[in-house]
């Protein structure tokens, strides 16, 4: 097998799509278009990587943070002219060049490590990847010999007769080439045309006039062929890939009630025998462990769920949660929050930068800010960390089998202690000690015949 190499398009500023961010780092299903291109670049086995930046360049460079060759492309003049600014890179080396565009992330390894195979194999100087679509209008039809199969010509929509237009066989614009005749015919590209840029299918042109073979290598979904020029066309990418990403989790025996209303990030795990109900959303890197319930519309980030967990109408953001847990409905768990096994979060409680232990409950109505609660603590409706002085903040810590009643207000820096009952309605500023009752609270004092006197 040849040496292969990959050459990435992620120049251009995508004025179609009407934003100040680089096109290249729109998202499809929580990731950046040139990283889902780069990764099955590099997971197709490619030996040496180019990324060719230009618009927004620092910014590409940033989010991809992985080991490619960065090339500039200063002035933006075409396609062809790009290519040729990785000449000081591959110019010179033997063997099998991929150029495939940022802005196409539906394209997977295996059609990548497909097309090349089969460009070795053709013999041919280039191969064009192809895609049978339904609607072909406004782009580009591949004429086959019809004796060989191989690339007659590529004709563009506009300049198509009746009968070419019924092709339905089109130019992904994703192609390999034999990497010396690829930087050879790129000397002879002109751009003697309307945008007087160097367009990279004139090599094709050029190649075919020297009298080499140029082949092709059909992808059968359609889908690989997306490319994405506004926002339109995003949104048909990230439906597609949605579906790619549903499809394997299902296989891999996720429940999904309503796959085309459940969202599911592409770096993303989800355990087997979990429920996915619909308007789910998991994003990030998040993974979801075995048989847990999540949603309906529960938006978790980042996080770690364990298995058989349960989280219902809630929202749950870089944090871990353990086995057995219980949360929601309606309940918010917000950064560096530890929910442990068995623990219970329930309706409209939010916990912040917390530990709870195994087997404690909020049921209701809490705020949970800046503490460490330890195992099997109860705290009652409306019981609230007080962490904020103005300036700072400070932690609650409940040691294992405490009680706190309803509507307690524990003020930080505060520590109760194990087996501990705090009085409900009371507002704690000191330590309770293990084993007593704190009760902090006015005493009731009761009027008679008020109303009568007033």
């Amino acid at each position: 097998m040849d040496e292969r190499y990959a050459v990435i398009l992620a120049a251009g500023q995508g004025t179609r799509m009407r934003s100040k961010q680089p096109k290249v780092l729109h998202t499809v299903c929580g990731k950046p278009m040139v990283t889902h291109v780069v990764e099955q670049v590099q997971s197709a086995g490619f030996a040496q990587t180019a990324v060719v930046i230009g618009h927004g360049g620092e910014e590409v460079q940033e989010s991809l943070g992985i080991d490619v060759d960065f090339v500039w492309q200063q002035e933006r003049l075409g396609t062809g002219h790009a290519v040729k600014q990785t000449e000081a890179l591959l110019a010179n080396k033997k063997g099998v060049t991929l150029v495939i565009s940022a802005d196409t992330p539906m394209i997977s390894a295996a059609t990548m490590q497909a097309l090349s195979d089969h460009h070795e194999v053709s013999g041919a100087k280039a191969t064009v990847l192809t895609a049978r679509v339904e609607d072909p209008t406004g782009l580009g039809r591949v004429i086959r010999d019809s004796r060989t199969s191989d690339v007659e010509k590529i004709v563009e929509h506009k300049d198509a007769s009746a009968k070419e237009r019924g092709i339905s066989e089109i130019n992904t614009a994703t192609y390999c080439f034999d990497n010396e005749a690829l930087f050879s015919a790129l000397q002879e590209v002109k751009n003697d045309n309307a945008q007087q840029e160097y367009y990279l299918p004139d090599v094709i042109e050029i190649l075919k006039e020297r009298g080499e073979k140029i082949s092709a290598w059909e992808t059968h979904d359609a889908s690989e062929a997306l490319g994405v020029n506004d926002r339109v066309a995003l949104a048909s990418a990230e439906q597609a890939m949605q579906k790619r990403i549903n499809d394997y989790w299902m296989k891999q025996g996720v429940t999904m009630i309503d796959p085309d209303h459940t969202y599911v990030a592409a770096d993303a795990e989800v355990g087997a025998d979990t429920t996915l109900y619909p308007g789910t959303m998991i994003r990030g890197q998040t993974v979801v462990g075995e048989g847990c319930e999540i949603g309906p519309h529960s938006d978790i980030t980042d996080s770690t769920i364990g298995d058989g967990s349960a989280i219902h109408h809630s929202v749950v953001s870089a944090s871990k949660v353990g086995n057995q847990v219980q949360i929601g409905p309606f309940a918010h768990i917000r950064p560096e929050t530890t929910v442990s096994a068995e623990a219970k979060v329930g309706n409209f409680v939010e916990v912040k930068k917390s530990e709870i232990g195994k087997g404690s409950k909020a049921n209701h109505l809490s705020y949970i800010g800046d503490a460490w609660i330890g195992e099997n603590v109860n705290l009652g409706c409306g019981a609230i960390t007080v962490n904020y002085d103005g300036e700072d903040k400070h932690l609650t810590t409940i040691e294992d089998g405490a009680f706190i009643g309803c509507n307690a207000n524990l003020i930080a820096p505060v520590k109760v202690g194990a087996e501990a009952f705090v009085a409900a309605g009371s507002t704690i500023t000191e330590d309770v000690p293990k084993e007593s009752l704190s009760i902090a609270r006015s005493r009731q004092t009761n009027k008679n015949d008020y109303f009568k006197e007033k």
